[in-house]
């Protein structure tokens, strides 16, 4: 049996994300474990497919597995508020385009093994569409994103590992740019303005969340 250190990440990591997909299932969310991120896409290929339009939320999880390159050889209409060159009056109708698109593409801040989602937004238009209107909406999280820990663990880690990292990546002028770290800060550019937790999925929204056994995103 081979010890090298990546062969036993992946192993735990693989006991990891199964455990919360079970969790996940006991809460009733239609939850899916892939061992890679090619074999995700495919998933998320195959139900793009009987979409006619497709609602991207910025996920770098969702970019890292290939997802966004793949899906714009299908020849839908895609709604992607980070497309360059848009103005910000073009941003905001594809954001609200996207909160009644046929499916809803999202990462997760993270996600306890107990099975509980949390994401936070700046805008709120990632957690709004995940939550009502799109007719099905598909989460995708690396292993990464989950926490042994309590739903309090989960925002933590959400506020103290991803909010600064997406703050420096967009550029934002807030305290955690600076530190690294949730300042729990009232700066015009927070990005930490509305806080999502699934404990259960919402009655009317078809969501799928899958779980990789791969480090994806922040």
């Amino acid at each position: 049996m081979s010890t090298t250190t990546e062969v036993l990440r992946d192993w735990q990591g693989a006991k990891l994300c199964q455990r919360a997909v079970e969790s996940l299932k006991r809460r009733g969310f239609k939850a899916k474990y892939f061992a890679t991120s090619a074999e995700a896409r495919e998933y998320i290929l195959d139900e793009a497919r009987a979409a006619k339009t497709i609602g991207c939320g910025g996920s770098l999880s969702m970019t890292e597995a290939g997802v966004y390159e793949a899906i714009q050889a299908l020849g839908k209409k895609i709604m992607n508020h980070s497309t360059e060159g848009l103005s910000p009056e073009e941003k905001l109708e594809i954001r609200r385009a996207q909160l009644t698109c046929d499916l809803f593409l999202s990462g997760i801040n993270a996600l306890t093994a107990d099975g509980e989602i949390v994401n936070i937004d700046g805008v709120g238009n990632r957690v709004a569409a995940t939550i009502f209107g799109p007719k099905m909406v598909i989460m995708l999280a690396g292993r990464n994103k989950i926490v042994e820990g309590t739903l309090e663990e989960a925002v933590k880690r959400a506020k103290n590992v991803a909010a600064p990292m997406n703050a420096e990546r967009l550029g934002c002028k807030t305290p955690c740019v600076t530190t690294g770290k949730c300042e729990n800060c009232l700066s015009p550019e927070n990005i930490c303005r509305v806080t999502a937790v699934f404990s259960r999925p919402p009655k009317m929204t078809d969501i799928r969340v899958l779980i990789v056994n791969e480090d994806l995103g922040l």
